[in-house]
């Protein structure tokens, strides 16, 4: 199996019912948990709604890449030996790359919040996504910032 994800091996997802968007879809993967893709399903619709509704927006779909545009990566950081020490080398984030951590941050933040359904979480974290505050958007800052702060070393990255 190469180590780079070439095209070919990128497995092709389809767009889901309500609004026909792979976006969607690939939240409502990101979020199932054992299996029961119905459930979530029904919770990240629920949450998209509520999203649109909190913001005073009629179109869900744009609220939500709004969001995810929001928290989407430019550069990540990667570990590097070199010489005997170990750095923290920035690269670039590529596409696909991209819209992975920006659903798994979304996720990650809506289900460490704690007080109310999985749907109202998720909701909550993508009007705070859309506003530039919440989890997922402070952990898009900081690995910013830690790519900032490591910019030095980029030098040792591989062509």
């Amino acid at each position: 199996m190469p180590r780079k994800v070439t095209a070919s091996l990128q497995r092709k997802v389809s767009p889901d019912r309500k609004y026909q968007s792979v976006l969607v879809q690939r939240l409502i993967n990101k979020s199932m948990l054992d299996g029961k893709k119905m459930v979530a399903e029904h919770a990240v619709y629920t949450a998209l709604e509520l999203a649109a509704k909190k913001l005073g927006s009629e179109e869900p779909l744009a609220v939500f890449e709004k969001a995810i545009k929001n928290i989407s990566p430019n550069f990540e950081i990667k570990s590097r030996r070199v010489g005997g020490a170990n750095y923290q080398i920035p690269f670039p984030v590529a596409g696909h790359r991209q819209m992975h951590y920006a659903f798994s941050w979304l996720v990650q933040s809506a289900r460490t919040r704690h007080g109310s359904s999985y749907s109202q979480r998720l909701a909550m974290e993508i009007v705070d996504a859309c506003s530039e505050t919440g989890g997922a958007f402070k952990k898009k800052e900081d690995t910013h910032r830690m790519a900032e702060a490591n910019r030095a070393f980029a030098h040792f990255a591989r062509a």
